[in-house]
């Protein structure tokens, strides 16, 4: 004998019935806000912060607490140096949070070291 879970069948015909009830336009408008609401509740609480390193300067990128980037040397460049100064550190760091805020690649060029005047 097979039995059915009469409780959720009941339910999910509610659901249905009402929701055919209301009028297209109100639909739409429900379901672009409820969109909109799961869209804009990111929990992203990105930060950069400085860091000394034994030769220098360094950034490291937190997302609630939690670190994602951890950049001790000057990125693209072929040597391992760390930034001269932690106002230069955080100018690279900035751009990089920037990026990671607007979805793009968190990737550095000697372009962007160049605008932003750190010393190579």
């Amino acid at each position: 004998m097979t039995t059915i879970n009469t409780t959720y069948t009941f339910f999910w015909a509610t659901i249905q019935k009402n929701f055919s009830l209301v009028n297209t336009k109100n639909k739409v408008l429900f379901l672009l806000g409820l969109f909109l609401f799961i869209s804009c509740n990111k929990s992203e609480n990105l930060n950069v912060q400085s860091l000394k390193t034994a030769t220098g300067w360094g950034y490291c990128i937190t997302n609630n607490e939690k670190i994602i980037i951890k950049q001790t040397i000057i990125p693209v460049i072929s040597e391992n140096k760390s930034f001269k100064t932690e106002e230069e550190a955080l100018k690279v760091g900035n751009l990089v949070l920037q990026k990671l805020k607007d979805d793009l690649s968190p990737t550095v060029t000697k372009k962007d070291l160049f605008l932003l005047a750190v010393k190579i």
